[in-house]
């Protein structure tokens, strides 16, 4: 609803978490990402199918070796992303939390049908982090995927469509920030082959959890098909990048947004599941062709985004930079996590390190294979349910027969790379496994896990005291008028936490509000207020009395 008002002279505090540019050399980023894929790539040994242009990124760049999400699922991997929290801290956890799956409209089940839909709402302080980058000067497009577990936010991009693009920027000289997202690998892409076929199926490698039939050869094939067509797609982006001129002054990022999106990768907390390509190409070359063994989480992003851009960092961010002047120290543990995934109540937590694998089963009384109507379409899970059912699955294929869940389990990822070798209840790992599980709990306790709390409960923690959705209060303008055409404007939200957009044109894009700006007297004032997880405000217009 857009009302227009009378000029309110009132002045109100930005708050101490106004962003202000900073006098500083910006360099341009440009992320490439793609959708459920783990490290199926030439440049990390995976000759499957030929990746000739992320393996000569890789080339020139740095390939890190141990990057992993918070999530083996989208959604809550690009609200840690964004955000620069973890999930569990802020109510992003299920999959998904605002709406559901037209599948699930065929569930009757009453304590399904009970969990309320809600948005993730991180503490007041906490903004996407773009918001810093546009602050500092960055142009920001996203091309075009958001998912964050709350509604978009319109001070987070300078764009978000399937047009948005750095050349849209309306000075040249402006640094950018551009996400460019491939969906041509996501788990829908095995449902039927749309891609050309390039990979014979009796020449990929199974993972030893996977029964051997042709159906599960396929489906595995093509995927490396979908990967063979985003590789392409990545070259051609990688090429208009070097024809505009710009790739000497632009850091490059490839990865995916989690693991495989195939059964016992997508969704778990396996290395499967959570683990990533990360590709880093610098302009000045540093490190080209090098490999970097150090723990790298997606909690991360933002503290290392906001680092290379040479922004300070806000103390509210749960991760650490690993690039640029603000980089900490290397971790000790990555920690990810597992909750309920549509229908499919779960709560599992994960920690490792450099090579061993703890994960808590919250709910050991749930088999392993819930009931994931999207997932379940996929041929190759209806083939695993089939050799299930006759019996014919191995030992190391377990995940997909066992009825509950242990306690705890402990992988030796050197060893074990497929983490299907429990080695909980082994003595030779006992002090292993009581460091992993210190530091889980540890880690529970300062990130203030969530994921403990009913959904109908958590909404009402979230959105307190009824679990309703509260509005976004709208922004209000004061007016300072100098001699001549002159006016000062300055934009307020009473909303603690409360972002601020303007536009002084009903067709221009929003511009983030970060300070007073100047007008003429005849200027018009369109603005809109969003805090994370609320609803939005008011679009209001202002216009001036003469």
């Amino acid at each position: 609803m857009i009302r227009s008002i009378s000029l309110l002279l009132v002045v109100l505090l930005f708050g101490s978490s106004c962003l202000c540019a900073a006098e500083v050399n910006h360099p341009n980023i440009l992320w490439i990402t793609c959708e459920d894929m783990s490290p199926r790539l030439g440049c990390y040994g995976d000759t499957t199918i030929p990746t000739p242009h992320i393996d000569h990124l890789a080339e020139q760049g740095v390939r890190y070796t141990r990057a992993f999400g918070t999530y083996g699922v989208c959604a809550p991997n690009r609200h840690t992303i964004i955000t620069g929290m973890y999930p569990t801290s802020t109510g992003a956890m299920a999959m998904r939390t605002m709406r559901r799956t037209s599948a699930l409209n065929l569930i009757t089940d009453p304590d399904l049908l009970a969990i309320p839909t809600y948005e993730a709402t991180p503490a007041p302080e906490v903004r996407c982090f773009t918001e810093y980058l546009r602050a500092a000067g960055y142009y920001c497009t996203n091309n075009s995927k958001t998912d964050y577990q709350f509604r978009d936010p319109i001070t987070a991009w300078d764009e978000s469509s399937k047009d948005a693009h750095w050349k849209n920027r309306p000075n040249p000289e402006m640094p950018f920030f551009a996400v460019f997202n491939s969906t041509d690998t996501h788990e829908s892409k095995i449902f039927t082959q749309t891609s050309p076929v390039v990979v014979d199926p009796e020449k990929v490698t199974l993972p030893p959890y996977y029964p051997d039939t042709p159906i599960v050869r396929r489906d595995l094939a093509r995927h490396y098909d979908n990967i063979h067509k985003m590789d392409t797609w990545v070259g051609k982006l990688l090429q208009e990048l070097e024809q505009s001129g710009l790739a000497e002054n632009t850091i490059v990022f490839f990865f995916s947004d989690h693991g495989d999106g195939l059964p016992r990768m997508k969704r778990w907390v396996y290395d499967s599941g959570i683990q990533v390509p990360l590709i880093i190409r610098f302009p000045d070359g540093r490190g080209a062709g090098t490999i970097n063994e150090q723990l790298v989480s997606f909690v991360d992003f933002a503290p290392t985004l906001l680092s290379l851009a040479g922004i300070e960092l806000p103390s509210y961010l749960q991760g650490q930079a690993f690039l640029g002047p603000q980089a900490a120290s290397p971790r000790k543990y990555i920690y990810a996590a597992r909750d309920r995934m549509d229908p499919a109540p779960e709560t599992i937590r994960g920690v490792r390190d450099d090579r061993y694998k703890y994960v808590r089963n919250y709910r050991t009384d749930l088999p392993y294979i819930g009931y994931i109507p999207y997932r379940d379409q996929q041929e190759i899970m209806q083939e695993i349910f089939r050799v299930r059912v006759a019996g014919q699955l191995s030992a190391d294929q377990w995940q997909f027969t066992a009825l509950t869940k242990p306690e705890e389990e402990l992988y030796d990822t050197q060893t074990d790379p497929h983490e299907i070798h429990n080695l909980a209840t082994d003595p030779r790992y006992a002090e292993k496994l009581v460091e992993l599980s210190t530091a889980h709990e540890k880690w529970k306790q300062e990130t203030q896990d969530l994921g403990h709390i009913p959904e109908s409960e958590l909404i009402k923690k979230l959105w307190p005291p009824d679990g309703k959705q509260p509005t976004t209060a709208n922004p209000q303008v004061t007016l300072e008028r100098f001699p001549g055409d002159k006016v000062r404007v300055t934009i307020t939200c009473k909303t603690p936490g409360a972002s601020i957009a303007y536009r002084l044109n009903q067709k221009d894009r929003w511009l983030l509000y970060v300070e007073p700006f100047d007008v003429t007297r005849d200027a018009e004032v369109f603005t809109k207020a969003n805090r994370l997880g609320w609803k939005h405000s008011e679009t209001v217009h202002f216009v001036q009395k003469q």
